[in-house]
């Protein structure tokens, strides 16, 4: 029988910067979603990917001295990067699409050339809002406040020749599939987007820009480059072999089953996307889930604003099935959450140390001293005392499948945990120490054992997508075979074999010192700090020494700066008049426009030398020489003027 598909999707993260927390929980949940679904036997495609065209990235190069390819793949590719990232956090992901991709750019102009050809994409001009770091044009009354309604920054006046898609045309139709079926979830999104967005009027969209380069060229008119939002959203059938050779399984898995994205881009999923999908004739995604925010300090995570938190640091201090773990039982998905490293802590000592870890050691450590970690066949099961246990047990896979159907693996988790919870209870209840003491008890304390191993298979079975290494590492200590690490295992009671031999390994999740943990935790975050300086270079210092008078014989002055203008013809000069306490004003010319605007420098007091001899350059006299520190950073020289306080008046000699 063939195999049921499952396609998931994360967004394509935007590469302006190395990703953090919030980027993590959305690629965690995801993979989680589609462990849980491979578990269950499906043929699962996951994508992720990177989204790296645009002004911003441009924009970014350009202030970093690399090109824009060069600068994506640093942050994509390079040490600590997002793949590395993904690599370390145990993602599962299928397919990994960056928008640079030579495939991709093929599929995109020819999805711009169909809707084109079709008359839903038409020429004009673009007037109104622009927000560089969302990539988001916006009408005046979308504003708030006059800023971005979407990240509070200031927006810039826009106006340019650009492409339009007619997403006007196709208002009703997104209307009805978003309050007529369950396409966007949670449902309070729904009401969002009709009230914020359709309700007013829906905008033909600006889909091509003329003002930077970077991005897909429209390939019939060469000025223009296709806009962020359809060079994007088209990662997720263009992945797929859609408008290429290059990949496959368009026919297979398309549509997706689910796309998994942060609240703030739900308009461009649940709006635009489907718009685009009408317009190519295209089968709809079953579901788009918009999950909530991590907040800290009560404020989104944002790379631009710089309050992110660093998921690297974190997966190495506390473990990645730890931190994974956290992810998704601490904040209800769909909703906001608010992070702190104190509260990670405490998810851990109480959840994964106190209740599913000292299960784990007290039952395979009192298996190994009671039966040499072997269980004896003779077992004497109590009805009375065994069927809250077995029972709740019994219904678990039901109570987390739904939950996990639902796109609330919270919940599933919640379920998960008053088993492990109601199986710590059972051995208080039966107190197997008391049991071992009489051996006409054996065959009672061999079954109370065995329940507590059963327990812990099935709750590891439902904890794999979440937890994937540490299971793998629980299974072996419980001596569960292959067989009963199964989906359809975890709905049946007593698949573990009743001579079970169990194997007391380390501690799966030790407590974890909450004050020596955050002292850690600061010293790895000032190192990371650290390390990513840039690296300086200094010129050695000079070995030939001078007498004192000799070095007396130097001039030394603070000047301050009466006009600064740039020399015609030249790339590197700055011409200063300047005010050096004499009463007639000085000229000195310096080569330093390339780290120095002249407007900037007018009014600063400055140290010159002023008793060189005069220089001509570029047809000027210069009379001394102001005074800078070099250094290089990275192979870039980087050149500071000394600058000291204005109360220091003109004319005032150093000694």
């Amino acid at each position: 029988m063939e195999r049921k598909k499952y396609y998931i999707t994360t967004p394509i993260y935007y590469p302006s910067d190395k990703l953090h927390i919030g980027h993590t929980y959305c690629t965690v949940a995801t993979d989680v979603l589609a462990r849980y679904h491979r578990l269950r036997g499906e043929d699962v495609m996951f994508l992720t990917g990177t989204d790296e065209h645009g002004q911003k990235i441009e924009d970014k190069a350009k202030e970093a001295g690399v090109s824009p390819k060069a600068f994506v793949d640093q942050i994509v590719e390079g040490p600590r990067g997002v793949l590395d990232l993904w690599k370390l956090m145990d993602i599962s992901n299928d397919r990994f699409i960056r928008t640079t991709d030579d495939y991709h750019v093929e599929s995109i102009q020819k999805i711009f050339r169909k809707m084109y050809e079709k008359g839903d994409i038409y020429k004009g001009t673009y007037r109104g809002k622009y927000c560089k770091p969302c990539e988001s044009f916006w009408t005046e009354s979308q504003l708030v406040d006059g800023k971005c309604p979407d990240c509070g920054r200031e927006v810039q006046d826009a106006e340019e020749e650009a492409y339009f898609f007619r997403l006007s045309n196709y208002a009703d139709r997104v209307r009805d599939l978003l309050e007529n079926t369950d396409f966007l979830q949670p449902r309070s999104r729904v009401n969002e987007m009709v009230k914020n967005f359709i309700e007013p009027g829906l905008d033909d969209l600006c889909v091509s820009r003329t003002s930077f380069t970077w991005g897909v060229p429209v390939d019939f008119d060469p000025g223009h480059v296709v806009y962020v939002w359809v060079d994007a959203l088209s990662n997720y059938i263009t992945a797929l072999g859609y408008g290429n050779e290059k990949r496959d399984g368009y026919d297979r898995y398309w549509p997706a089953n689910a796309h998994i994205v942060g609240k703030e881009i739900v308009r461009f999923h649940s709006i635009i996307w489907p718009a685009m999908l009408m317009s190519l004739e295209l089968p709809l995604p079953d579901h788009v889930f918009g999950h909530g925010w991590l907040l800290l300090d009560g404020g989104k995570m944002s790379k631009s604003k710089g309050n992110v938190v660093d998921p690297y640091i974190l997966a190495e201090q506390f473990g990645v099935d730890a931190l994974r773990f956290f992810l998704m039982r601490t904040f209800p998905f769909g909703s906001d959450g608010n992070f702190s490293n104190e509260l990670l802590i405490q998810t851990i000592n109480t959840d994964l140390a106190n209740d599913l870890g000292n299960l784990v050691s007290r039952t395979t450590a009192m298996a190994g001293k009671f039966f040499g970690g072997t269980l004896p066949e003779d077992q004497r099961a109590d009805e009375e005392k065994d069927a809250g246990l077995t029972e709740l047990l019994k219904g678990l896979r039901g109570r987390y499948e739904e939950s996990m159907e639902q796109f609330a693996p919270h919940k599933a988790l919640e379920e998960v945990f008053k088993a492990i919870q109601r199986a710590n209870k059972y051995i208080d209840e039966n107190a197997p120490w008391v049991l071992a003491k009489n051996p006409d008890d054996h065959p009672r304390l061999a079954c109370v054992l065995y329940n507590l191993l059963e327990t812990t298979r099935i709750c590891g079975v439902l904890l794999t997508p979440f937890m994937p290494g540490s299971m793998e590492k629980l299974f072996g200590q419980i001596g569960a075979p292959e067989a009963c690490r199964t989906w359809e295992s975890a709905a049946e009671w007593a698949k573990l074999p009743r001579t079970v031999t169990v194997e007391k390994g380390e501690n799966l999740f030790p407590r974890v010192d909450i004050a020596q943990a955050m002292d850690e935790l600061q010293a790895a975050v000032e190192a990371a700090k650290k390390a990513a300086l840039p690296e300086i270079e200094l010129e050695p210092q000079s070995e030939e020494t001078v007498d004192f008078d000799t070095f007396c014989k130097s001039d030394f002055r603070a000047v301050k700066v009466k006009a600064c203008e740039a020399v015609k013809k030249s790339a590197k000069l700055l011409k200063f008049t300047l005010d050096d306490g004499t009463g007639t004003d000085r000229q000195i010319l310096s080569g330093i426009h390339k780290w120095y605007e002249p407007e900037d420098l007018v009014g600063k007091t400055l140290i010159a030398i002023v008793n060189l001899p005069p220089r001509k350059m570029m047809g000027l006299e210069s009379n001394g020489m102001l005074i800078s520190a070099v250094h290089t950073e990275k192979g870039e020289e980087c050149l500071h003027l000394l600058m000291v306080d204005d109360a220091i008046p003109a004319g005032a000699k150093l000694c």
